[in-house]
């Protein structure tokens, strides 16, 4: 896909993503939105994927570490085609297998089951660390939140990360500035996370997380990269793309009414 059809398909995506919230009556659609853009570009340009072989051994990996925020993961697998669209309808049903966090026992095309913060990138090391012993030449991937580095274990990852030289692992902070119970300068602030990263020895790019064009520079010069993993400090606006969520603390977890999924449709043009 060209930029244009992956910025088409950003917007689908996160309207169907505030779909299954609004369905659900429960969710998260601001970090959902956020990250759209950059889970579109994975999914539909980067990743080397098959929905027909989820297991396939010698795939990309992707580990969402804001676990919270999978309904947009969801709604592009759905895209891409693991499984039927109208799943998305029943997010969060007990009966469902797309519950409110990824489930790798249930669901087809998740890596990795997370929720808890900061074990997501523990686990995306660790199978990094896997494709070199194992000599395979699959890459991984994992989005972090910049509340979720409030978690001390996220730095124990990044020193792991660096201590093996995982060149085959890149980390995607989606930074929008804002966490459940504020702004992140109001909660725990990790100023300058640039130099942060750049500190541990780490191939750090920062980028508009929000811009196409941006990502996929950013994540083929990550590919290229041999000597050392790569951090994209990828900046974004949390509910991207609709105006009455976008950079307002309160949407990180409320679900829609259907007036307001209508209105945010009607914003996204889907």
């Amino acid at each position: 896909m060209d930029s244009k059809e992956l910025a088409v398909k950003a917007a689908k995506i996160r309207y169907e993503a505030l779909e299954a919230i609004t369905c659900a009556g429960t969710g998260h659609p601001g970090g959902s939105l956020s990250m759209a853009d950059i889970i579109t570009v994975l999914y539909f340009k980067v990743m080397n994927i098959d929905p027909k072989h989820p297991d396939d051994p010698d795939r990309d990996r992707m580990v969402l570490s804001k676990g919270h925020a999978c309904p947009a993961l969801y709604a592009t697998l759905a895209e891409r085609g693991f499984f039927d669209k109208n799943e998305l309808k029943r997010l969060r049903h007990l009966d469902s297998f797309l519950q409110g966090h990824p489930d790798m026992k249930h669901t087809p095309g998740i890596d990795m089951s997370t929720g808890s913060l900061g074990q997501g990138i523990s686990a995306a090391c660790g199978i990094a660390l896997a494709a070199r012993l194992q000599k395979r030449s699959y890459r991984v991937y994992t989005v972090l939140g910049d509340g979720e580095i409030d978690e001390g274990q996220v730095w124990e990852a990044l020193m792991f990360a660096k201590h093996y030289n995982l060149s085959n692992l890149t980390i995607v902070l989606d930074h929008n500035g804002l966490q459940i119970d504020g702004t992140n300068d109001e909660v725990m602030s990790v100023k300058n996370p640039v130099a942060r990263f750049a500190s541990f020895g780490f191939n750090v790019i920062e980028i508009d997380g929000n811009d196409i064009d941006s990502v996929i520079a950013a994540l083929s010069l990550a590919q290229k990269r041999a000597d050392k993993p790569t951090v994209i400090v990828a900046n974004t606006v949390k509910g991207k793309g609709v105006s009455f969520m976008e950079n307002q603390v309160g949407w990180h977890g409320k679900a829609p009414s259907l007036d307001e999924l209508a209105k945010a449709k009607e914003e996204l043009e889907v």
